[in-house]
């Protein structure tokens, strides 16, 4: 499912320096929430579920269904950062947030360095449930913390590439596995009149998914506080490499899915796209007139022989702090992200591409897809999502990080600038906004 991220700025709940310093991501443990109380109601409870996948309404009834006692009321939003998160910490200062909300993975620090998350690991079952879900998945909901978790892993974006088979085909041109390869297939399908891809402004959350796979990582979690890099040497590869295709024209870059965007794909102007899982179904929607032109491989390495993957997108279900039922919010999570019919019916009405190591197995992702001209391309997928570093951190102030690079992008797409002149503004401010609310900066 694509998390498309804008430019709203979440409120700031002011919290105590305390509790921001206790905020603990990668392998640092210190200053992590105690798990909050969970015992069983011996009354009936009703939750409530605030959420932007489609059909999540329907996914629910099932759950509803075979538990009376614990009746679970969907609340629809807008995408996180169109308005969502925004209404959650309003709704966490006032003392009124729903039970249980969706949260993206690069949006759960910013709620724990908010203490708007309940630690839900003395619930049963929740401690011991890392070995249902996908590894990467597990830790950005634990932050790497003892006895903790605090939200429990919905979906994902492993990412692969979708590419045109029969245009590399009939053009004699190699399918590149290396990202040397990538640049030459660049400059051989310009001289067809075509771009190998496009190179987004907006899609800062893509453009990690790159640094990801190539080792790199924004943040991290000291015990003195947060240090901030993205201008480190894996970050800073990736922006040169480019930054050389965009001042060789080798790229195009048009508005990320957009009308123009869509009708490149669908027109056979674009050979490939570097995505996540979810892009599946974006091109089938956006490209209908290529069905049975495409394929999918692996990302392309850095080094010959390498398999890692990047990842874009996906979300969990959190509980939210002052739950007066963390008990029966945490059983309905597991339950929602666990349950094969609940997996099933969110993918078929919400496109979800499940954490849950046992996803990969429902009938929705088996089989040969006639749109990829009969591969099974979701075994590519799964196999890429087993190489997603598990170790990568998210910051707690994304979404103006997101907004500051995209800026940048945009200047450098315009030649005013560079990438890794815009990755360099975008860790300044970032550093500036950590301090301004008063998180603590490692420098």
């Amino acid at each position: 499912m694509r998390m498309h991220h804008g430019k709203t700025t979440a409120a700031v709940v002011m919290v105590s320096a305390l509790a921001l310093a206790g905020c603990s991501g990668g392998s640092n443990t210190a200053g992590g929430t105690e798990p909050a109380a969970c015992e069983p109601s011996t009354e009936p409870v009703d939750l409530t579920f605030t959420t932007w996948v489609p059909g999540m309404d329907q996914v629910v009834e099932l759950w509803n269904e075979e538990n009376p006692d614990i009746q679970v009321t969907v609340q629809s939003g807008p995408n996180g950062n169109s308005g969502t998160y925004q209404n959650f910490f309003n709704q966490l200062q006032a003392g009124n947030a729903p039970d249980l909300g969706q949260i993206e993975y690069d949006a759960l620090p910013n709620f724990r360095v908010q203490d708007g998350l309940e630690n839900i690991a003395a619930c049963e079952g929740i401690g011991d449930a890392g070995d249902q879900f996908i590894d990467w998945t597990w830790n950005q909901v634990t932050f790497g913390e003892e006895d903790a978790v605090y939200a429990i892993p919905q979906d994902s974006g492993p990412m692969a590439m979708f590419y045109r088979a029969d245009l590399f085909e009939q053009a004699g041109i190699e399918v590149p596995t290396t990202w040397e390869e990538y640049a030459t297939a660049a400059e051989q399908i310009r001289e067809e009149g075509g771009y190998i891809t496009n190179f987004p402004r907006s899609d800062v959350n893509w453009f990690a998914g790159l640094v990801w796979q190539a080792g790199g990582e924004w943040f991290s979690n000291e015990e003195d506080g947060w240090e901030v890099n993205l201008t480190g040497e894996e970050s800073t590869q990736v922006a040169e490499y480019w930054q050389g295709l965009l001042e060789d024209d080798l790229v195009s870059t048009l508005p990320s899915f957009s009308d123009e965007w869509n009708a490149s794909f669908n027109e056979g102007d674009q050979w490939t796209w570097v995505s996540a899982v979810w892009g599946t179904s974006t091109l089938q929607s956006g490209a209908p007139d290529t069905s049975g032109k495409w394929a999918v491989a692996p990302m392309p390495q850095w080094d010959a022989g390498q398999s890692a993957a990047g990842n874009w997108g996906g979300s969990s279900t959190a509980v939210l702090k002052g739950s007066d039922h963390p008990y029966e919010a945490s059983q309905f999570a597991l339950w929602l992200n666990t349950d094969p019919e609940a997996l099933a019916l969110a993918n078929e009405l919400g496109g979800l591409y499940p954490a849950a190591s046992a996803g990969s197995e429902l009938e929705a992702f088996a089989g040969e897809s006639e749109f990829f001209g009969g591969q099974a391309v979701y075994d590519v997928f799964a196999e890429a999502s087993g190489n997603v570093d598990p170790e990568f951190t998210w910051g707690p102030t994304m979404t103006q990080t997101y907004t500051d690079v995209s800026d940048g992008f945009g200047a450098a797409i315009g030649g005013e600038s560079t990438l890794s002149e815009a990755l360099q503004n975008g860790e300044t401010k970032t550093v500036d906004a950590l301090k301004a609310q008063s998180i603590p900066v490692v420098e």
